[in-house]
């Protein structure tokens, strides 16, 4: 059941939003060659609880922490540890907070130090095509409309999406129904509404889009261990257009 939000139930959903916007630009600002994937997992969490939030992942379904931070050929749910980024590495940070019950979820895919102009493009490719999606996320228009514009702009340029992972309603769960694919022909799935609450998540990979789950359960990197991209945000549609309630 997809469920339709209320102006200030789209405004409580704002503020866990804003608050993973926050923590999000201070990993960005703190990504350097050397830190480690746990230290980012501490910033993170110490951020969400010091600006009155939940970190909203840690314990979910078991994940033993507070951020997904996916380093080069991981896609998504990279666990925290004593690995150490390195130059030129691209990682992904997903991130979610709670605020008095009601979610937030984004993600950016940030370089550490140069990068080589290949993974650049993906980068760009990559956070191109969730905007090419958002823009879909009007009034009238299906959810599939959304899925349509990530692929055939990421596809575009050579890249492969990625099919185990979706983006998702959000709002009282971090997981609610509509499943919004990054994939698949254009007017299929639930009419979008106003009051819909959504993130959209493109994964695009610069290989194939096939994934596997390593040992851990929870680390998913590309078949072909070539570089993966990750950019999301959580949107809300009314009736003026989609709404972005994780911008910074």
């Amino acid at each position: 059941m997809i469920i339709l939000k209320s102006p200030g139930e789209v405004e409580n959903i704002r503020a866990a939003c804003r608050i993973v916007a926050g923590a999000l630009a201070r990993l960005r600002e703190t990504i350097k060659p050397g830190i480690t994937t746990k230290s980012l997992d501490a910033a993170a969490e110490e951020y969400i609880i010091k600006h009155g939030g939940k970190p909203a992942f840690k314990g979910y379904l078991g994940y033993p922490n507070s951020l997904c931070a996916s380093i080069n050929e991981v896609v998504v749910h990279g666990i925290p540890s004593g690995r150490v980024v390195k130059e030129g590495e691209i990682i992904g940070l997903d991130l979610g907070a709670v605020v008095d019950g009601f979610y937030g979820d984004a993600a950016i895919t940030v370089p550490v130090g140069d990068i080589s102009p290949d993974l650049k493009k993906l980068l760009e490719v990559t956070e191109a095509s969730l905007y090419r999606g958002i823009k879909k996320a009007v009034v009238g228009n299906r959810v599939s409309d959304i899925s349509n514009a990530v692929q055939v702009f990421a596809e575009s340029f050579g890249y492969s999406v990625v099919r185990e992972f979706v983006g998702h309603g959000i709002g009282r769960s971090l997981h609610e129904e509509p499943q919004v694919p990054n994939f698949g022909p254009p007017g299929q799935g639930p009419r979008l509404k106003a009051g819909m609450t959504i993130a959209i998540e493109p994964m695009i990979n610069m290989g194939k889009p096939g994934t596997v789950i390593m040992k851990d359960g929870w680390t998913a990197v590309t078949v072909d261990r070539m570089p993966s991209a990750h950019f999301e945000h959580t949107i809300a549609i009314t009736e003026n257009g989609p709404v972005i309630l994780t911008a910074e």
